[in-house]
C-alpha cells in the first residue's frame, strides 16, 4: 500500500485525480491560457500576469507535495522550478504567434528548442536538474488526456472509426518492428519499439508510454520524438494539399488525417484546412488511437519481458515483471475516460463536463509544455548523434509512416466510402 504513495508513476494518477476532482467540484475554476497574437503587445495581456504567476506557484506547491511524500529534496526542486516554468511561458509566447501556430510550430516545438539551445550552447546548470521531472509532468498530462476521450463522441463513428483507428496500428506495429530489427538490423530493440509505436499510434504520448514499458533510454525516446515532430509538421501542411489533389470526401480525408498525423493538435489543424466535417472525423479517429496507448504499452511490456529480454539473458524475468514494468499512469488514463464518459456526463450533463474539460485540458497543455522543456534540457546533440549513428531511426520512421499513409488511406476509403 505504501508503494502507492512512494512511486512517481502512481503520483501521476493522484495528481491527475486532483485536477479532475478539483475541476468537477468547482474548486479549480480557471487556469490561465495565453492567447494567440499577431503584434507583440498582445502576446502577454496584463490581466493574465498575476493568474499565471499564481498558477505557477500552485503547480509548484502541488508537485512539490508529491515529491516530498516520495522522499525527494523539495527545496532543490522549488529553487529550480521557476526557471523551467519561465521557459514554458516563453515557449507559449513564441508558439502562440498566429502565423507560427497556423503552420504547426506550436509551444511543444519551441519548448524543446529552447531547452536544447540551453543544454547545447551552454552547459545545463546542475541546480536546474531537480526540476526536470519529465515523466511526472507528461504522465500526469496523459492522465488528463484520458478525460478528454469521451465514449459518447467515439461512438459517433461506430465501427467505421474503430476500423481505421484500431485495425491499422497493430499491423503497422508488427511491420515496423520486423523491418527495424530484421531488415535495418537496428541494435536497440527498445528504440525500434518506441519509434514503431510513436508512428503507429499517436506520436509523443505513445512514445513516452512505450519507452517506459520497454526501458528505453531517455536519448532514444528523445530521438523518436524529434523525428516524429518534424514529420508531423510536414504532414500537417502537406496532407490537405494532397487531399484536394486526390479529390477525397471530407469524411475519408478526416479519417486519413486522424489515422496518420501523430499529434492531436496537428490533426485538428490539418482537418480544419480541409473542412469542418473532416476536422470532426479526424479528431475522433485520433481519440480512438489515443485509447490504444494503454493496450499497446502493456503488450510491449509483456513481449519484452517474456521474449526480448529473456532471449538476451540480461536478467531473470517473470510475469511479475510485466506488472512492475507496466506504466501505472495508464490506469489513470483509462479511469479518467471511464469516469467522464459513464459517471460525470450522465450525472452533470455534457455542457458542465465540457466546462470541466476546459480546465483539465489547459492544465494538460501546461504539463506537456513543462515536460518538453525538460526533454529539451536533457537532450544534447552529442547524445542524440550516438543514437542516430548506426541506428537508421529516420529511415524506420519514414518507411513506417509511408506504409501507414497507404494502409490508412485504403482503410478510410473502405470504411467511410458511404459515410
Amino acid at each position: 500500500m505504501l508503494s502507492l504513495f512512494k512511486k512517481e508513476d502512481w503520483w501521476t494518477i493522484w495528481l491527475g485525480a486532483f485536477f479532475i476532482g478539483g475541476a468537477a467540484l468547482g474548486l479549480i475554476r480557471f487556469i490561465p491560457k495565453l492567447p494567440k497574437w499577431t503584434v507583440w503587445q498582445e502576446a502577454l495581456p496584463v490581466d493574465l500576469i498575476v493568474p499565471i504567476l499564481l498558477w505557477g506557484v500552485g503547480l509548484a506547491a502541488v508537485t512539490a507535495l508529491a515529491l516530498k511524500i516520495m522522499g525527494e529534496d523539495v527545496r532543490k526542486y522549488l529553487k529550480a522550478f521557476p526557471a523551467v516554468f519561465v521557459l514554458a511561458v516563453l515557449a507559449f509566447l513564441i508558439g502562440n504567434h498566429s502565423t507560427l501556430a497556423h503552420y504547426g510550430f506550436s509551444d511543444v516545438i519551441w519548448a524543446i528548442v529552447l531547452g536544447m539551445l540551453i543544454s547545447n550552447l551552454w552547459k545545463k546548470p546542475e541546480w536546474l536538474v531537480p526540476a526536470l521531472r519529465t515523466e511526472l509532468f507528461i504522465k500526469t498530462g496523459l492522465v488528463l488526456l484520458g478525460a478528454e476521450i469521451l465514449f459518447t463522441r467515439v461512438l459517433e463513428l461506430g465501427l467505421r472509426g474503430l476500423g481505421v483507428g484500431w485495425l491499422v496500428p497493430p499491423i503497422l506495429l508488427v511491420f515496423m518492428y520486423l523491418y527495424g530489427t530484421r531488415v535495418l538490423k537496428m541494435k536497440s530493440k527498445a528504440l525500434v519499439a518506441t519509434v514503431a509505436t510513436c508512428t503507429s499510434v499517436c506520436g509523443v504520448s505513445a512514445a513516452i508510454a512505450t519507452g517506459a514499458a520497454v526501458k528505453a533510454k531517455k536519448e532514444e525516446i528523445s530521438a523518436a520524438i524529434s523525428v516524429s515532430l518534424i514529420v508531423t509538421v510536414l504532414m500537417m501542411l502537406g496532407m490537405p494539399i494532397l487531399i484536394r489533389w486526390l479529390g477525397l470526401s471530407e469524411a475519408v480525408a478526416g479519417s486519413w488525417i486522424g489515422g496518420t498525423v501523430d499529434s492531436t493538435g496537428a490533426v485538428v489543424v490539418a482537418g480544419s484546412m480541409v473542412g469542418p466535417a473532416a476536422m470532426e472525423v479526424a479528431a475522433i479517429v485520433k481519440m480512438l488511437q489515443n485509447a490504444l496507448i494503454g493496450v499497446v504499452a502493456f503488450c510491449w511490456a509483456l513481449f519484452f519481458v517474456t521474449r526480448v529480454e529473456k532471449e538476451e539473458g540480461t536478467e531473470k524475468l517473470g510475469i511479475k515483471e510485466v506488472w512492475l514494468r507496466f506504466p501505472k499512469f495508464i490506469l489513470g488514463f483509462v479511469g479518467a475516460s471511464l469516469l467522464m464518459s459513464f459517471v460525470l456526463v450522465p450525472l452533470l450533463g455534457q455542457a458542465q463536463v465540457d466546462g470541466i474539460l476546459k480546465v483539465t485540458s489547459t492544465a494538460r497543455t501546461w504539463l506537456f509544455t513543462l515536460a518538453f522543456v525538460a526533454i529539451g534540457l536533457d537532450s544534447r546533440f552529442a547524445n542524440l548523434k550516438e543514437i542516430f549513428t548506426g541506428q537508421p531511426t529516420v529511415k524506420l520512421h519514414v518507411v513506417g509512416q509511408t506504409v501507414n499513409l497507404i494502409l490508412t488511406l485504403l482503410a478510410s476509403m473502405f470504411f467511410f466510402r458511404s459515410f
